[in-house]
């Protein structure tokens, strides 16, 4: 139920589409569906469902909230938090069956005094990315003495993230390898239930690393590359579209300037396009001077991008009501985060829970989320 002509729309078939062949192309035999920043900005419970639908056995998020969120949607399915919680959260993590991330030996440690429901703890190792993780092999082997001391702490799985399968050589990946060989070691990997190590282009490069079972589907899920410094085995299908609708339209005598700064002043007389879309929707400022679509036809987004509203300048064919794309299969996502200079994950991801999402399956919509009206949750009407 949403009040405005702005709305992105997730094409659920394509999602499953992605999953499904990429889980074929892998090889593994356990996928993670990586639904963290809402999917990045897909929607997380409805994405889970169709990726679980389509191959995908467990799901993943970045904090402890997050699987909160999922957990009370979804049921009897693992959900594992990948980033650090706190030690004294998790008798929380516990009771909604989520397994939670042991980082290192001062984390695991102060998890020793927990003494409620059994607790699934996965072990991070950190084999170059730098971010959370053990990076010594001792302290690998400690954190698996210590876990299995523990009575109430269950170690189930052990994984790490690559800083560089996306890279057009195969060095970094290799040599991240080699220091999971050294971390690992003193340990038995097969006592791990999940050995997880490759990310969406580790899925899509390289085949399954020995002692591991299981893979994690980010990025490529959506139908984005990773990368462009590789080739993909096989196309993948944007899920995410961003549209819009003319709310006005306007002629403008030469001379006129449009939105703050002035930083467009027409040399004859144009015709502008109001859309209701700015950069609180996450459609950022720096989107300026780049293409909408209306009836397959490109128009330039003119002067600076309001906090909820845009301009463009069109032709005598668009009136009030037309629909604007400003995301679709001509206006790739790719595409415009190679002209912001960033990369598909921020794109999608910015775009704010003001910005309905309309979910399709064979074209037909079968479902709408709008965060800012939530019955479900507030008790509303």
């Amino acid at each position: 139920m949403y009040y405005r002509d702005t709305w992105a729309e997730i094409d659920l078939d394509r999602i499953q589409h992605n999953v499904s062949r990429i889980k074929q192309h892998s090889g593994f035999e356990h996928l993670y569906a990586v639904v963290k920043a809402n999917a990045y900005g897909h929607g997380d419970v409805e994405v889970a469902r169709a990726a679980l639908e389509a191959g995908a056995d467990m799901l993943s998020v970045a904090f402890l909230d997050e699987a909160l969120h999922l957990r009370r949607a979804i049921k009897d399915v693992p959900i594992l938090v990948m980033g650090a919680i706190r030690p004294s959260d998790l008798a929380v993590a516990a009771e909604m069956d989520i397994d939670v991330t042991a980082h290192d030996l001062q984390w695991i440690e102060a998890a020793l005094c927990y003494e409620g429901k059994p607790v699934n703890l996965h072990l991070k190792v950190d084999t170059g990315m730098h971010r959370i993780g053990m990076t010594d092999a001792e302290s690998v082997r400690q954190a698996c003495e210590l876990i299995d001391s523990h009575s109430q702490l269950n170690r189930v799985g052990l994984f790490t993230h690559f800083a560089t399968a996306d890279a057009q050589t195969r060095a970094g990946y290799d040599a991240q390898m080699q220091q999971l060989e050294r971390l690992t070691a003193e340990v038995d990997l097969s006592t791990f239930r999940y050995v997880h190590l490759s990310n969406s282009a580790a899925l899509l490069r390289f085949g399954v690393q020995s002692g591991a079972n299981t893979g994690r589907l980010g990025i490529s899920m959506y139908g984005l590359p990773p990368s462009h410094d590789f080739e993909l085995p096989f196309e993948l299908e944007q899920a995410f579209s961003l549209h819009s609708r003319i709310t006005q339209v306007k002629t403008l005598e030469a001379g006129s300037a449009v939105s703050y700064g002035g930083t467009f002043v027409a040399d004859e007389p144009v015709r502008i396009g109001v859309i209701p879309i700015g950069y609180a929707d996450g459609w950022l400022r720096y989107h300026q001077g780049r293409s909408v679509e209306i009836h397959g036809k490109r128009y330039p987004i003119v002067g600076r991008i309001c906090m909820d509203q845009c301009m463009i300048q069109i032709d005598d064919s668009v009136q009030v009501g037309d629909q604007v794309d400003l995301l679709n299969d001509n206006l790739r996502v790719e595409h415009a985060a190679r002209d912001l200079k960033t990369i598909s994950y921020e794109i999608v991801c910015s775009i704010s829970d003001r910005v309905p999402r309309v979910y399709k399956r064979g074209g037909v919509v079968v479902g709408e989320r709008n965060e800012r009206f939530r019955p479900d949750l507030t008790g509303d009407v």
